[in-house]
């Protein structure tokens, strides 16, 4: 790991370390992937204001999220499938969230259960919800979130129709998979990929199995989950939601100024500024070009959170000088996942920090709290 110096090498590796299907399904988005590289290339845009000669000796990356310590201003997002990019994945990736001080947010639709997570790790985690047509199943899952302990609930607002990604359609990406023979030699020549995965917990998903009738039939469990994303979501669900969720509320999607002043009045604590990472609606705006109005609109009535396009900690700063409280991260870690399992994902997580320092002492801050549109060039 020595050699490894960046984001992109981890990325590298894990290309090579992972079947393809599994790897494009973390690295590629909808449609012509338009705003997947807007996300990057905008953030890339933004030039800072290189200071000299100001005493950065004493550089911090403290800060707090939602009210609680956090070693830096940074969160791993949900990730759906993390335990089919490395055995048990999720537990792997929380792990090494928790000891660099960091929250790690567990998708619905992950490979390991709530209860996996729970009982492998000492500290809380959050839940990411995905509200479906079952309120049965929706409710008794918050209840699992409940009952280990979960510190936050993401509700993930941007997914009523799914975009397509049209390379999962290419790769046979679907459960249970199209086999090929280009697929099954693929799969061979990851002999540690597949050893890996057979030694994990689960290989479907965990928070599923044994919680619906349909769950032990994989052909039917795929028919149920693509028969359940609500287009009827609507604002009013939020407030049954948070009749059963007692504790902390993040609205995570919000793209337009005027969501997020609907969002301000829901009792959320925070809102994630996020396009999904370039998955969902292809066109849509990257997440940076829209945080600054919203940061001015709501900004002061609630946290604003940044998803999109982050891969290196010059970005963290840029997303944190137009106002972002705290950054997620998702392909980010999903790559030194891949690529290294939970010594990738303490990696990815490092490489970011020490970026983040450098940045700020070549921009003349010491705190996260100095950091603002002072740093960055006209």
């Amino acid at each position: 790991m020595k050699h490894i110096t960046c984001i992109e090498d981890l990325r590298q590796l894990h290309k090579r370390r992972v079947p393809k299907a599994f790897f494009d399904y973390a690295d590629r988005g909808s449609y012509t992937e338009d705003t997947l590289r807007a996300n990057s290339e905008d953030l890339q845009q933004i030039k800072f204001r290189q200071r000299i000669l100001v005493d950065v000796s004493k550089r911090d990356l403290s800060t707090t999220i939602l009210g609680e310590p956090a070693a830096m201003p940074l969160i791993l997002a949900p990730v759906g499938l993390l335990g089919m990019q490395h055995g048990d994945g999720e537990i792997h990736a929380c792990r090494a969230a928790q000891a660099a001080g960091i929250p790690f947010t567990q998708s619905t639709m992950s490979i390991c259960s709530i209860e996996d997570i729970a009982a492998a790790v000492d500290k809380p985690f959050w839940f990411q919800l995905y509200v479906m047509k079952d309120r049965g199943f929706i409710k008794a899952l918050i209840e699992r979130a409940i009952a280990a302990k979960c510190s936050a609930l993401v509700l993930t607002v941007d997914l009523q129709v799914i975009g397509q990604r049209h390379q999962d359609i290419k790769n046979g990406m679907t459960v249970p998979p199209e086999w090929s023979l280009a697929k099954l030699i693929d799969f061979a020549t990851k002999p540690a990929w597949v050893s890996g995965v057979l030694r994990g917990k689960r290989r479907t998903f965990g928070n599923l199995a044994g919680h619906l009738k349909v769950s032990e039939d994989i052909t039917a469990l795929s028919t149920w989950i693509n028969s359940q994303f609500d287009t009827s979501l609507n604002w009013k669900d939020i407030d049954w939601i948070r009749s059963i969720w007692p504790g902390k509320l993040i609205l995570k999607g919000i793209l337009d100024v005027e969501d997020a002043e609907i969002a301000a009045k829901t009792g959320a604590q925070a809102i994630v500024v996020s396009n999904h990472g370039g998955r969902q609606l292809d066109g849509a705006p990257s997440s940076i070009e829209v945080l600054p109005e919203i940061v001015d609109t709501v900004g002061s009535q609630m946290e604003i959170m940044f998803d999109g396009g982050i891969r290196t900690g010059m970005d963290v700063v840029r997303a944190l000088a137009l106002g972002a409280k705290s950054c997620m991260i998702g392909r980010a870690y999903a790559y030194g996942l891949g690529a290294a399992g939970e010594a990738g994902v303490a990696k990815a997580i490092d490489i970011l920090a020490k970026e983040m320092l450098t940045t700020m002492g070549l921009c003349g801050v010491n705190t996260i709290a100095e950091i603002n549109d002072n740093v960055l060039a006209v």
